[in-house]
């Protein structure tokens, strides 16, 4: 590629990434189909001439986010090591470049730009919040890259250049939902981060409260890295709902689960179903504030299969048995292997090959089998509600018996309506 066409490509991607935010905050509004834009245009220089290809992992390895999101940075590392001392992909191996999105979406569409843009790397790995998503999507879009996003997320979306290995709304949200309903639960009370997630998915729960009968005593947002939760572990207590529904992210949680003990509040009396709490919070949190209460992913480390064990005892051996394995680290984990598999159905590091070979792709990873649906570009997964232990694992009460097949447009729901619609 010439020195000319090199600083034009750079030039695009620059102006993406400027543009990112702005374009995240109009895509705040739910059901942003971005899936019909065919195939790339933008001049690609990923370098696969030699012996290596560049992969780019973007991570919050600093900031409120830190807490979850260093523990996927390590899990992508293990995947690349684990794929590289078998070979590497299509004989080429794995050069990592990472970067830090340091908790903030400005951050994370600043790094993306440079991975696609200086670092030229074939494919990203990361994110966790919805914003920082959305900030890096019209770069990714812009330069021809694929993203490959590990966390569950509020669905309405869909783009030609990102992965979605996490789980979509009928995937985790609705199925907690149904478990709280199937136990009893008349009432529900919202906490949440203030952001795309929590606010979109809150739209989502209470339409579904509407078509099932339970009742919304209340809705309290938080912003990320908010430590003060006694107003609204207040509120939640006069509430007296039969249970919480928290979409509550980063370092928020260890305040607010303090601050639900101290208000004596217990999973006895209202239970917290959390969509963001794995085992590696569990630790940050205490295991005495969280025992008894619900999460709802589709991955324990509890889970019993042979990947999980060899993935479990491979973490431990890389970073020490006090560690804990958790949804977003498998998804994350997982996600680099589907990359492999799609790129050597292909034979092709491009963008528009790996997207045309990746439906039907599948993997038998840890959580159990997950399956690429080369329409919407999400994975079919099997749901799983769990209970925090007195060991601080998460121990399994219910799973949907096989991987469920995403619907992030919620289209075979009646209730759903026109969320898609924004």
């Amino acid at each position: 590629m010439t020195s000319a066409s090199t600083a034009l490509r750079r030039g695009r991607v620059l102006r993406a990434a400027a543009l990112a935010v702005t374009a995240s905050v109009l895509l705040v509004s739910c059901g942003n189909r971005v899936d019909d834009a065919g195939d790339t245009a933008a001049e690609s220089c990923v370098d696969t001439s030699g012996d290596s290809v560049k992969i780019g992992f973007v991570n919050s390895l600093s900031g409120t986010m830190a807490i979850s999101e260093k523990t996927v940075h390590d899990s992508l590392q293990l995947a690349a090591q684990q794929i590289n001392d078998d070979g590497g992909v299509l004989g080429k191996k794995l050069e990592v470049v990472s970067e830090d999105g340091a908790s903030e979406p400005t951050v994370f569409a600043e790094k993306a730009g440079k991975l696609t843009g200086d670092d030229c790397v074939a494919a990203l790995f990361g994110g966790w919040t919805s914003s920082s998503r959305k900030a890096m999507l019209p770069v990714v879009e812009g330069a021809g890259s694929l993203l490959f996003y590990p966390v569950q997320y509020e669905g309405l979306e869909s783009s030609p250049n990102i992965f979605y290995t996490g789980a979509t709304t009928n995937q985790q949200i609705v199925p907690a939902l149904d478990y709280l309903a199937e136990q009893g639960a008349k009432s529900l009370f919202l906490v949440g981060s203030d952001y795309v997630f929590p606010r979109t998915a809150n739209k989502i729960i209470k339409q579904y409260a509407e078509a099932h009968d339970i009742e919304i005593k209340g809705e309290e947002y938080a912003p990320l890295g908010h430590t003060d939760f006694s107003t609204i572990t207040n509120k939640v207590r006069q509430a007296g709902a039969d249970a919480v529904f928290s979409t509550l992210n980063g370092d928020s949680n260890v305040a607010f689960f303090k601050e639900y003990r101290n208000a004596g509040l217990s999973a006895d009396d209202m239970p917290v179903m959390s969509v963001s709490i794995a085992e590696e919070e569990v630790e940050g949190i205490g295991k005495a504030n969280l025992e008894g209460q619900l999460t709802a992913w589709n991955y324990y480390q509890t889970v019993d299969t042979p990947e999980n064990e060899k993935f479990v005892e491979a973490f431990r051996a890389e970073y020490g048995d006090q560690r804990v394995t958790s949804d977003p680290m498998e998804a994350a984990y997982t996600s680099l292997f589907l990359w492999k598999e799609m790129v050597e159905k292909a034979e092709s590091f491009a963008t528009d090959d790996v997207r045309r070979a990746a439906d039907g792709v599948t993997v038998d990873a840890p959580e159990g089998t997950v399956t690429v649906d080369g329409d919407n570009q999400h994975i079919a997964k099997t749901s799983r509600v769990g209970e925090i232990g007195s060991d601080g694992l998460i121990h399994t009460v219910w799973d949907s018996g096989e991987p469920i097949e995403p619907d992030p447009y919620l289209k075979g729901y009646d209730w759903a309506g026109e969320l898609a619609d924004g």
